[in-house]
């Protein structure tokens, strides 16, 4: 689709809006900024959902009406500063549409850069880092990109490319988001509704996306930096309201000097609209204040005022009472592998392991926030043992690592962890069970070499046990055979299989029953293991 129709247009519109909608439980994860108004994808999906109130049900015989009841509808239902920055996005995007003669891709980009202009003329002082960065610079490459693509598809899917590009470098602007592990939420609420208006396009259903954070608790509960300390929040109130009805006499200049005086009394200043509405958010300490200035200038309408600072007692209450006695961390590489863990009990998984060994900072980082002041740290590779034993160091915690050096050690430990026991009875417990774990695993050779009297040629499929290669072979089931023959004695009865990636579930089933065929006084267990470079992991006990 080259360009885009009335009935189109509003279809997206709608499946933006859905698409968000379906996501926002994450988008609020996301967000750790102790204030009110932190629940990101609750309010630019209650934002959204209002301007598709706006226009769902009527018929419109052209696009100016749609477009000015879109933008109407998206300052109505604003919420909180993500949901009045994106009404202000959406008002930058149609009325730039609504000039357009015909709505291609370059009319698109064109009303891109619009409501980055609108949307950063809208806040009285723009924070880089958040859903403003994304959406300029999503604009500065839409012209680009609507030159090179003149089907919306493809420019939305390029188009939503260069928005995660940017959204993964926001922790790097934002030293609350790095420190949360996050990205900007207000950002990524935008990319689901750029996503929305792409999967009506492509006929796609709209569902709730997978994330590789799913699986970890709520952002804030695992933030425990600044929602402990409340006299980081300078303006206790978070103030909103309607000014309605206004005064014959009353300018768009009025306006403007209504934004000065509520700079004065305070931060977060947004008041946008024109002479029929405005909308206004503001956090003061004078909220009488910030009413009374609007009295001035018409009647005030749906009126909300919020105590930030008895919210963030709130969070201190939940983060406490949340607070585990005993947690653990583990470090390893692959989404099916970390599953296991969290099913297991383990409260964060650092993605890491061979090739990718986390830093001293990693690991340091993680231990803080977790909610807990007792931690066992399962390094699972032994690169990255002294790394942990660093972080133990610098952090105030008590921490212990248990020397796991490969993953089913780590598994054996996270079974054997009690949380009624104190942290040395269950290290105890840990360094017993990993001891009982034979370990093999098959990768492929890197280089040409003579090793453990094997020629080995770079690609071979290679078996290891311990530090020792033990089978090389063209064929990833045969070698794997045969490193499960050298672990495999009469005291053992478990054999289990992670595999990863370039090996299928089919492939490994297959193999599973060979082995139970072969060792038939052994249970053999196949587990998705997503790892990289390793076709498979092997556990013996």
């Amino acid at each position: 689709m080259k360009i885009l129709d009335i009935s189109k247009f509003k279809e997206m519109v709608i499946g933006g809006a859905t698409l968000l909608e379906i996501n926002k439980d994450y988008v609020d994860s996301l967000n750790v900024f102790p204030v009110p108004d932190g629940d990101t994808g609750t309010n630019m999906s209650k934002t959204l959902t209002s301007a598709v109130s706006e226009v769902d049900g009527k018929d419109y015989d052209n696009f100016e009406d749609l477009l000015n009841d879109f933008s109407k509808g998206a300052l109505k239902g604003a919420r909180g500063n993500s949901g009045v920055i994106l009404s202000q996005i959406v008002k930058g995007i149609a009325k730039s549409l609504a000039e357009a003669k015909q709505i291609n891709t370059k009319a698109f980009a064109k009303a891109l850069q619009n409501a980055t202009d609108v949307a950063y003329s809208a806040v009285s002082k723009p924070k880089e880092g958040t859903i403003l960065t994304v959406i300029r610079y999503m604009a500065e490459k839409s012209s680009s990109l609507a030159n090179k693509n003149s089907g919306f598809i493809a420019f939305f899917d390029a188009l939503i490319e260069k928005g995660e590009e940017i959204l993964s470098k926001t922790p790097d602007m934002l030293p609350v988001l790095k420190k949360a592990g996050v990205v900007d939420a207000g950002g990524k609420g935008l990319i689901f509704v750029f996503q929305g208006f792409n999967n009506v396009l492509k006929g796609v259903p709209m569902e709730r996306i997978a994330h590789d954070n799913d699986d970890v608790e709520d952002a804030m509960d695992n933030f425990n930096g600044d929602i402990h300390d409340l006299e980081n929040i300078k303006f206790a109130y978070c103030t909103e309201y309607f000014i309605i009805n206004l005064k014959n006499k009353t300018t768009e200049e009025d306006i403007e000097k209504l934004k000065d005086k509520l700079m004065a009394i305070g931060d977060s200043v947004i008041a946008i609209g024109d002479l029929s509405m405005v909308k206004v958010h503001v956090h003061t300490n004078q909220p009488n204040k910030a009413l009374q200035y609007a009295l001035s200038l018409g009647e005030i309408d749906r009126i909300k005022i919020e105590n930030m600072l008895e919210q963030n007692r709130a969070l201190i209450k939940k983060h406490e009472a949340n607070k585990k006695p005993l947690a653990m961390v583990s470090i390893c590489s692959g989404g099916g592998l970390a599953s296991i863990f969290k099913e297991l009990g383990v409260d964060t998984v650092i993605q890491g392991g061979q090739t990718m060994n986390p830093s001293v900072n990693d690991i340091l980082n993680v231990i803080e926030k977790v909610n807990s002041d007792n931690i066992i740290v399962l390094p699972n590779n032994k690169n990255i043992i002294l790394a942990a034993e660093q972080a133990v160091e610098l952090s105030s915690k008590n921490v212990r690592v248990v020397k796991t050096v490969n993953v089913p050690e780590g598994i054996a430990c996270a079974v054997a962890f009690d949380i009624n026991h104190d942290i040395d009875s269950n290290v105890e417990a840990m360094q017993e069970a990993f001891g009982e774990v034979s370990y093999g695993e098959v990768t492929y050779a890197v280089r040409n070499t003579n090793l453990d009297g094997f020629e080995l040629q770079e690609g071979d499929i290679i078996g290891i046990t311990g530090k020792k290669i033990v089978s090389k072979g063209a064929e990833v089931a045969d070698v794997t055979l045969d490193v499960v023959d050298n672990l495999v004695d009469e005291d053992k009865s478990v054999i289990t299989l992670y595999y990863g990636e370039g090996t299928t579930e089919e492939q490994a089933n297959n193999l599973r029953d060979v082995l139970a065929d072969k060792y038939d006084e052994c249970d053999v267990e196949v587990y998705e293991g997503g790892q990289n470079h390793y076709f498979y992991m092997i556990s013996v006990e």
